[in-house]
């Protein structure tokens, strides 16, 4: 293949409006996930938080997490975290607006790179307030995303095309743990439970439970069509690639509006737009039949915009190829009988594997801390304390918080399912017993006003969803059964560890 060959290939005029949304669709993600750490790290995570990330830092090392944190000249400090978080704010945005699009073909580089360096620093430290599968997708679709160019120059395809890679790896991924996984799944019975005991509940996800059961097993049927069918189509010629783009587009938005999994939907929608080409859009808004077409074949070229420069097609093809060598575990994964779920195979979180609920819960239990300003309380001075997303009123419809993410709440979920034996928890109840400002911002409803109470406890409840008749009568869109109490009436000397 000559010169002018090889950068026609490279170039991918035909998917401008697909680079228009992933890179100022990755930018927005970007700009709240660093909001969340601006607002919630240092009370989780800081100097005097529930796992405090100086004490991590300093019994891991750099090959188990980089970050600027573990630099000589900058140790970590809340002050620190908060002025990296409004940085990558300030990146985001700029690209959010279309600043760096606006420069040479090279000029979105950097500023993607800084927004995924500056990102990999808080998740390397982050522990389990950060360790969910949409943060090392997050900085994946970040560090790729730069390289989709300017401007001033066409889309490149090979770009393109691994972004429908990650996607396919996100999709097909969930797909076959799920398969592998619970038999619930392969006997369409799952959704029967997801809806009522998924982490964290958005407004339709009662009415979604509360749909008969064949509708239920369609639910089902549809996801594994989806996620083990659509994502081979991303690699079809056009139009039929971006038929299988709609089709995870749609099975997203319905996870989107029956759930809260922060940014996952919202950055695996903006993804797929990757196999989407302008000609079929235009074609699906009355223009002409676009045509058969690969990603790098047939270019179309960028009005106003030259054929790419030799040494941008030389730098794209070097990043694919990287990319692909990089991509060799996380496809055996794939292969695997014995798939992992949400895996990293290096420490800067390129090229990760991907899928989730391979297994299925299926009855809900909720921790329920309580407090009392009383020494000696009846059952009526427990006044429990709220929390935003995590249900706890069972007068309370679940709001909608995603994209933004609730990071204790969501680990609330898992504490639930056995993670309260672990050191945050019990900070977390020594941060209430004190009346600690931090974590009273990250809550909805603090009884007493940042009062210390006297006592805490906690009690464990059974959830699900009231059924039509109940809340006509009670007006309740729960019912809960108590099941036994986690942690008894406890003072704050009572909560802190011997000699603490």
């Amino acid at each position: 293949m000559d010169v002018s060959g090889w950068i026609a290939v490279v170039d991918a005029g035909d998917f401008t409006i697909a680079r228009e949304i992933i890179m100022r669709g990755v930018a927005a993600l970007f700009f709240l996930a660093f909001l969340s750490g601006f607002f919630q790290f240092p009370a989780l995570l800081g100097e005097h938080g529930l796992s405090p990330a100086p004490a991590f830092i300093r019994r891991t090392s750099w090959r188990q997490g980089p970050s600027l944190f573990r630099w000589r000249f900058t140790p970590y400090s809340d002050r620190l975290l908060r002025l990296v978080c409004a940085a990558g704010m300030v990146l985001a945005a700029s690209a959010v607006i279309g600043i760096p699009q606006l420069g040479p073909a090279w000029a979105p580089i950097p500023v993607f790179l800084a927004m995924w360096g500056l990102y990999l620093s808080i998740v390397s430290i982050g522990q389990r307030f950060y360790g969910f599968g949409w943060e090392m997708m997050l900085l994946e679709a970040g560090f790729v995303a730069g390289f989709l160019g300017s401007h001033a120059v066409a889309p490149p395809a090979p770009i393109l095309l691994f972004l429908c890679w990650m996607v396919f790896r996100v999709e097909f991924g969930a797909g076959m743990i799920k398969w592998r996984g619970d038999p619930q799944w392969r006997d369409l019975t799952a959704m029967d439970f997801h809806h009522q005991t998924q982490p964290m509940p958005g407004p339709l996800s009662r009415w979604a439970h509360l749909r008969p059961g064949w509708w239920h097993k369609g639910e089902t049927a549809a996801n594994f069509a989806v996620q083990l069918g659509a994502p081979f189509l991303l690699f079809l010629p056009q139009p039929i690639a971006t038929f299988g783009a709609f089709a995870i587009i749609v099975s997203q938005f319905a996870l989107v509006v029956t759930g809260n999994y922060a940014w996952l939907n919202w950055l695996t929608i903006i993804l797929a737009t990757a196999a989407i080409s302008d000609s079929t859009l235009a074609w699906i808004a009355g223009g002409p039949w676009p045509g058969l077409s690969w990603f790098g074949i047939e270019p179309h070229t960028v009005e106003g915009a030259a054929a790419s420069p030799l040494w941008w097609a030389v730098g794209i093809t070097v990043v694919f190829v990287w990319m692909l060598v990089l991509s060799r575990e996380p496809l055996l994964n794939l292969l695997s009988p014995h798939q992992r779920m949400n895996a990293s195979f290096n420490v800067f979180k390129l090229v990760n594997a991907y899928g989730a609920f391979g297994s299925m819960t299926r009855v809900r239990r909720e921790l329920i801390i309580e407090g009392t300003v009383l020494e000696d309380p009846t059952e009526s001075d427990w006044l429990p304390y709220e929390f935003k997303g995590k249900p706890g009123d069972v007068y309370r419809t679940p709001r909608q918080f995603a994209p933004y993410h609730l990071r204790l709440d969501w680990v609330m979920w898992f504490a639930a399912l056995g993670a309260y034996r672990e050191q945050w928890f019990r900070a977390l109840l020594v941060r209430l017993a004190q009346g600690d400002p931090g974590i009273r911002r990250l809550l909805r409803i603090d009884p007493y006003d940042g009062e210390a109470p006297a006592l805490l406890r906690v009690r464990v409840f059974e959830y699900r969803y009231a059924t039509p008749v109940e809340r006509s009568e009670t007006g309740r869109y729960w019912t809960r059964e108590l099941q036994g109490t986690l942690v008894r009436p406890s003072s704050l000397d009572d909560l802190k560890p011997i000699g603490a």
